[in-house]
């Protein structure tokens, strides 16, 4: 009976079946929230193509863009306190220094300005100093991708090693 040819077209179907919806789900690599979806239902992707954005908002940061000047001061864990302009004073995240972007906001930016008319003033850049978070403060009150926050870090403790 296990031979008979329906039995066998009937186990490769089930297999086939079986295999179709497992291809159908793609794991994610984390834990997150769709940002961005480039693919529509039921359309043919090639193998590589970009899906969509996942944004694992239970891992952010804040780059806080400070000026050239204020560098001198800063060093690697020293504290941070931060408030977000979406939830106003009553919300104030604690953070550390986490390293220093490896350029200016300007160096990178899209159309970098351009200082033509040769009057050669100098424009205060300002560089990006990653601050971590903390995980379980972020839990109770998320955050997004691109909010607005204002930080200040306590610099007293110089102990730290200078962000190069």
């Amino acid at each position: 009976m296990d031979q008979h040819p329906n039995v066998l077209a009937a186990a490769a179907k089930v297999r086939e079946a079986y295999l179709a919806d497992r291809r159908t789900a793609l794991p994610a690599p984390v834990d997150g929230y769709v940002a961005k979806r480039t693919v529509q239902l039921g359309q043919r992707v090639a193998a590589g193509t970009t899906l969509m954005t996942v944004v694992p908002l239970n891992q952010v940061w804040v780059d806080a863009n400070f000026k050239e000047n204020q560098l001198r001061n800063l060093r690697l864990g020293q504290p941070a306190t931060m408030t977000a302009d979406l939830y106003g004073k009553k919300v104030e995240y604690k953070g550390t220094i986490a390293g220093l972007g490896v350029g200016t906001g300007s160096a990178f930016a899209l159309l970098p300005a351009q200082n033509a008319t040769g009057n050669w003033i100098k424009v205060v850049q300002r560089v990006p100093v990653r601050i971590a978070l903390d995980p379980k403060e972020v839990a109770e009150h998320a955050l997004r991708v691109g909010l607005s926050m204002d930080v200040k870090v306590d610099t007293a403790d110089q102990s730290g090693k200078t962000l190069s």
